[in-house]
């Protein structure tokens, strides 16, 4: 009598059942921890040192050989998935937007009233912006690390230092000085080294202040960023230079009217005549 064939299940001897995630780490914890108590309890019976080295020496081995490659490949997954957030959060700093600071800023570690102070920014330092506003601070990044500052001090460009004072050094070009009053040469010196870029200037002549020594034109020819700087700059210091007039873009300041502000000067017929070439300061 024939006896009945049974035919092998290759693939369910092949495959056991799907382990799941948590399973797949906690088997080769389970067999670490029970080669640990094997060890010790061999210690406890008196076992020899060379058996207790040789029963751990297998435990481990059997653990090594009985860690899924299930697991292997999750902890790969999880340093790929890692560094690749390293790359894009890289990438996103590299991609950030430069910007300078508009006043000493101090650093924080990271925003809120709690945090603590690690550094402090100069004045038009340059730094990266990262786009994250928190708590009334700004994130940037200085010296490759990232710190926090208050927001509303940052801008796209380049703050221009504040100009000195009033100075009573010599300027390389002293001719200018030639029958200026000595405020007016206090103005010309003050001037030439507030304002090292300006290398032309008007004095004594044949015209209205100039031919008393009282009046000196300060030639930016048309840049008016720098006259604005100049006529800002001479009002500011108008008592210090004991200053008559200012004219400058077709407007007017003096002292004695100072509530009024800059007034209107008046069209008189060119850029020179209406002082859209050059700051005109005039002295008592």
């Amino acid at each position: 009598m024939a006896h009945a064939r049974h035919k092998r299940d290759t693939d369910a001897r092949r495959f056991g059942p799907k382990l799941p995630r948590a399973a797949l780490v906690a088997a080769p914890v389970a067999v670490v921890a029970t080669a640990a108590a094997v060890t010790v309890g061999l210690a406890s019976a008196g076992t020899g040192d060379d058996q207790i080295t040789a029963a751990a020496a297998d435990l481990g081995t059997a653990a090594s050989k009985s860690v899924p490659k299930a697991a292997v490949a999750l902890e790969d997954r999880g340093t790929s998935v890692s560094r690749s957030l390293n790359r894009r959060q890289a990438v996103k700093a590299r991609t950030g937007k430069t910007q300078w600071t508009t006043a000493a800023l101090d650093l924080w570690k990271r925003p809120g009233e709690h945090a603590d102070k690690v550094g402090e920014a100069k004045e038009a330092t340059k730094v990266l912006v990262t786009g994250r506003e928190l708590d009334g601070r700004v994130e940037i990044v200085v010296d490759g690390a990232a710190r926090w500052v208050t927001a509303g001090h940052l801008a796209d460009d380049k703050p221009l230092p504040e100009p000195p004072g009033i100075s009573m050094q010599p300027c390389p070009d002293s001719s200018v000085e030639d029958g200026l009053k000595p405020q007016t040469i206090k103005v010309y010196r003050s001037v030439c080294h507030a304002f090292p870029e300006v290398s032309e200037y008007g004095g004594l002549a044949a015209r209205s202040e100039h031919n008393t020594g009282n009046a000196l034109d300060v030639m930016v020819y048309g840049d008016k960023a720098l006259g604005d700087r100049i006529a800002d700059w001479a009002h500011e210091h108008a008592a210090e230079l004991d200053v008559y007039d200012l004219i400058w873009w077709d407007r007017i300041w003096t002292p004695v009217r100072s509530s009024e502000g800059w007034r209107d000067y008046g069209d008189h017929g060119s850029a020179t005549a209406n002082h859209m070439d050059h700051v005109h300061i005039g002295t008592n």
